[in-house]
């Protein structure tokens, strides 16, 4: 595995094997890699003659009193892992190299509407965040696909928008979540859980199931399975709801009834750690 922390050596890398025909595949990370980082590696591998992996915590996407600072940095293991996994080519450029000196960046990439729902509303700029810094690494490595994680569905399909409007020729591959044997969504943000948090947080998983559970036994009002949700939630103790909300799979509008392909998704706050999770539901 070659490691490169310029985009002028990412090019010089990749620009060949492009011309002799070889299919890239991009997985974009912010390090910390775990289990569902290596799902979507090794999809990779299976799918495309070259992956390329790149490490870059994005300060864009890091809002006032977030987490940047504590975002854990574990750069040495993550490279192995990789290697372990067959990438080709880590990508772990500075903000420097990303950014500049940041007083002479001054474009941003906004996708308007899809932004705005869920995460959007609690975290501003987040989205605008990632969608810059994921156009700009299309624009460096420039990959035939791209895979992103379906535990993050809103990002998901805000990057999607993000490729078909701006027409850059790159195929978004969504992966399943990877959970934990309770049922947990595997995230990097679970190892700042204690033991009595990471109990509770097995809750989140359990009050999407049965949430699903209600709308196949006929429930099909929001409001119901919201308030199902939300008791679920709330019996731990130890989680404080961001939002519970049920949405169009397509473009997350919010819907009084199921009457259509949707995902259930939730935002949870325990002790000081923010978990995301969603589920599909459709009407039977």
């Amino acid at each position: 595995m070659t490691t490169i922390e310029t985009i002028e050596g990412v090019r010089g890398f990749l620009d060949p094997m492009r011309r002799a025909g070889r299919s890239i595949g991009f997985v974009p990370t912010m390090g910390a890699l775990h289990a569902g980082h290596w799902s979507l590696i090794e999809r990779a591998r299976a799918e495309c003659d070259v992956v390329v992996v790149s490490i870059f915590v994005n300060p864009l996407q890091f809002g006032k009193g977030e987490d940047l600072d504590l975002y854990p940095a574990t750069l040495d293991a993550d490279l192995a892992g990789c290697d372990e996994r067959g990438v080709d080519l880590a990508f772990c450029p500075t903000v420097s190299e990303m950014y500049g000196d940041g007083q002479s960046f001054k474009t941003g990439v906004r996708v308007s509407d899809l932004s705005e729902h869920l995460c959007g509303r609690s975290r501003a700029n987040h989205f605008d965040g990632v969608c810059t810094v994921v156009a700009k690494l299309f624009g460096i490595v420039g990959p035939d696909r791209a895979y992103f994680g379906e535990k993050d569905y809103q990002q998901l399909l805000i990057v999607r928008r993000m490729v078909a409007d701006l027409s850059i020729p790159v195929e978004i591959v969504a992966c399943a979540t990877l959970r934990e044997r309770d049922g947990l969504a595997i995230s990097s943000r679970n190892r700042f859980l204690s033991p009595d948090q990471r109990k509770a947080a097995a809750g989140i998983y359990e009050s999407l199931t049965s949430a699903v559970e209600f709308v196949h036994a006929g429930q099909r009002n929001i409001s119901e399975l919201s308030a199902r949700i939300r008791h679920h939630l709330e019996t731990s103790g130890q989680a404080r709801i961001d939002y519970v909300e049920i949405v169009d799979a397509a473009n997350l509008e919010s819907l009084t009834e199921i009457d259509r392909p949707a995902r259930i998704c939730v935002a949870v706050h325990i002790g000081e750690t923010r978990l995301i999770d969603n589920v599909a539901v459709d009407a039977m």
